[in-house]
């Protein structure tokens, strides 16, 4: 029999639907900032198109975000057949890397020139730092994501005192605005990790 806590517990608790929505606009916002900083980091000869905007960053954005937050309601009302599921959720990042293989000349240039590679690195380091904050799997592998994750901020500074370079406002909100971006997806990659 159902108690009166449990009954007022499982009337406040957000339906799935309330989860998906909220995951999307989390992801609405994320891709929409991390386009506008694209923009600025490109400069006068960035472009806008339906298929790159909306195609590769935003609809993935959504999607990214409600698949997190589906990994979120699975952890909260899941069992232990829906862990593996949850788990494997902290990867959908990588959907932001279709856009490499959607179109062979993609893949060819970021093999050749590197350009792209922002679409493999981002989700790689959102990843990485949701496997760094969680409390699963070895610990060494743990604090060797964690290490990484913090190494530009070390390795830029590092860059600047051997180049000399002057380092001015714009470069240093660009840095900081890329950096929390990914930062931001590291906390978000790590719902699915967090016990249940």
């Amino acid at each position: 029999m159902m108690t009166v806590d449990h009954a007022v517990k499982d009337s406040t608790r957000p339906k799935p639907a309330a989860w998906l929505a909220m995951g999307g606009v989390c992801g609405l916002a994320w891709a929409s900032g991390l386009r506008g900083v694209m923009a600025v980091f490109a400069g006068p000869g960035s472009t806008f198109s339906w298929s790159g905007t909306f195609g590769w960053i935003v609809v993935p954005g959504v999607a990214v975000g409600m698949l997190l937050a589906w990994a979120d309601h699975l952890r909260r009302t899941g069992g232990p057949r829906r862990d593996r599921l949850r788990h494997r959720l902290a990867l959908s990042p990588l959907l932001f890397s279709a856009v490499l293989f959607s179109d062979p000349a993609g893949l060819a240039q970021l093999l050749k020139d590197g350009i792209g590679g922002g679409a493999l690195a981002i989700p790689l380091f959102g990843i990485m730092g949701g496997y760094a904050l969680s409390t699963r799997g070895l610990l060494w592998a743990r604090v060797l994501c964690r290490v990484v994750l913090l190494a530009p901020v070390p390795a830029g500074l590092a860059a600047l005192l051997l180049t000399g370079a002057a380092i001015g406002p714009r470069d240093a909100w660009m840095f900081l605005s890329i950096y929390s971006f990914v930062l931001v997806l590291g906390i978000a990659c790590a719902i699915p990790h967090r016990p249940r």
